[in-house]
C-alpha cells in the first residue's frame, strides 16, 4: 500500500477535537488560553487540555499545542512554566514561531517535539535547512510552496531529519502565511499576537484621485468594482490533486480551521479521510458529491463565500473557494 501523510485536522474547541477524531484525523491541533495564534477560539484552559491529550491518546490520536505567537519579555516566566505543563501531560509536538519561544523550549523540554509554524514564513530549501538546523523535528511550509519544489527538496529534508507539512484545505493569507500587520495596523490588533481581526475580509471601495502638492489625495471618486470583497482571497482546496501530493515527500497534510465549527470539522476532515483510504487502496478518483460538500460547508458561514475561483498556489493551481478563517 502507498504510505499515506498524516492527516491534521483543527480543534479549536473540545467540541471540534471530538468531530475531528470521530472522523478520522491522525492528529489534531488546539491551543491553551495564551501564546496561541487564535486567541478568539474556544481553546483549552488546564483542564480541557488534560482531558483534550488524554482523550485523544487513547484513540491513538497526536496532539500538537501551538504556541506559535511572538513572545514579549515579561512573558518568558510564564512561556516557560507553559512548556514544561504540556510537557507534563504528554503534548505529541507544539507549534512555534518566535526564535526565542523555540530556544526556551530547546532547552527546557528538549524532548518535546518543535514544529516550525507556517508563521515562520518558510518558503524554501534555506528557509527549511535553517530550521532543520534550529533543531525543529517538522517545518509547517508556507502555502506558496510549488509542489515541485517539495518534490526538489526530499532527499534533502530527510537527510536533515526534517519532516515537511502542508495546508490542503481552508482560508488563505493576502500577506505570507499570516505576516500581514494591516489588522494591527488599522485596529490595534495583532495577527502575531493571535488577535486578528480579519480586516482583508471585510467589502472595500476602491477609490482613485489625484494628488496634490503636499501628496495628500484630492479628487477621489469610486472605480467600479465587480464585486466589493477586492483583499479577500479564495480558500484553499487540494483535493482533486491529492492523489499527487500523497506521492510527494510531504509528512502531514493540514486543514485549517480552528475558528470554524465541530460541524465544518468534522465534514471536511470525514471527506480528506475517505480520499486518503481510497489512494491507499488504490481505488480512489475525485468525487463531485465530496467537492459539493466540501464547497457548501465551506462557504455556509461566510457571507462574502459566493462564487469560485482559480487561484495558483502550491497545489499547482488548485481549485478554490471563497471563505472566511
Amino acid at each position: 500500500m502507498i504510505r499515506l501523510p498524516e492527516l491534521l485536522a483543527p480543534a479549536g474547541s473540545p467540541q471540534a477535537l471530538h468531530s475531528a477524531i470521530a472522523a478520522g484525523a491522525d492528529a489534531v491541533y488546539l491551543s491553551g488560553k495564551r501564546f496561541g495564534a487564535r486567541k478568539f477560539a474556544a481553546n483549552f484552559d488546564h483542564k480541557a487540555m488534560t482531558e483534550a491529550i488524554d482523550y485523544a491518546h487513547l484513540r491513538g490520536v497526536k496532539v500538537y499545542v501551538t504556541v506559535n505567537t511572538l513572545i514579549r519579555e515579561d512573558e518568558l516566566l510564564d512561556l516557560a512554566e507553559y512548556l514544561v505543563q504540556l510537557y507534563d501531560l504528554g503534548a505529541d509536538a507544539i507549534l512555534l514561531q518566535d526564535l526565542g519561544a523555540a530556544s526556551l523550549a530547546r532547552r527546557l523540554v528538549p524532548d518535546l517535539e518543535r514544529h516550525a509554524s507556517t508563521q515562520m514564513t518558510i518558503h524554501n530549501l534555506p528557509g527549511a535547512l535553517y530550521a532543520a538546523q534550529g533543531s525543529f523535528n517538522r517545518v509547517v511550509l508556507a502555502r506558496e510552496v510549488t509542489i515541485e519544489e517539495i518534490k526538489r527538496w526530499g532527499q534533502k529534508m530527510e537527510k536533515a531529519g526534517l519532516g515537511l507539512e502542508v495546508f490542503v484545505h481552508g482560508a488563505l493569507c493576502y500577506s505570507y502565511s499570516g505576516q500581514c500587520l494591516l489588522s494591527s495596523a488599522i485596529g490595534g490588533r495583532s495577527g502575531n499576537r493571535g488577535m486578528c481581526a480579519q480586516p482583508c475580509r471585510k467589502p472595500y471601495v476602491l477609490m482613485h484621485g489625484r494628488k496634490d502638492e503636499y501628496g495628500r489625495p484630492e479628487g477621489l471618486q469610486a472605480v467600479a468594482q465587480k464585486e466589493s470583497y477586492i483583499i479577500s482571497t479564495r480558500d484553499l482546496c487540494v483535493y482533486r490533486h491529492l492523489d499527487k501530493i500523497v506521492r510527494s515527500p510531504v509528512q502531514s497534510l493540514k486543514i485549517e480551521g480552528r475558528m470554524k465549527s465541530p460541524q465544518y470539522v468534522a465534514i471536511v476532515t470525514s471527506i480528506y479521510r475517505r480520499a486518503l483510504d481510497g489512494i491507499a487502496r488504490g481505488s480512489w478518483s475525485p468525487s463531485k458529491e465530496d467537492e459539493r460538500d466540501l464547497a457548501w460547508h465551506s462557504t455556509a458561514t461566510s457571507p462574502q463565500a459566493t462564487c469560485w475561483g482559480q487561484r495558483m498556489s502550491w497545489a499547482e493551481g488548485c481549485r478554490t473557494i471563497r471563505g472566511s478563517s
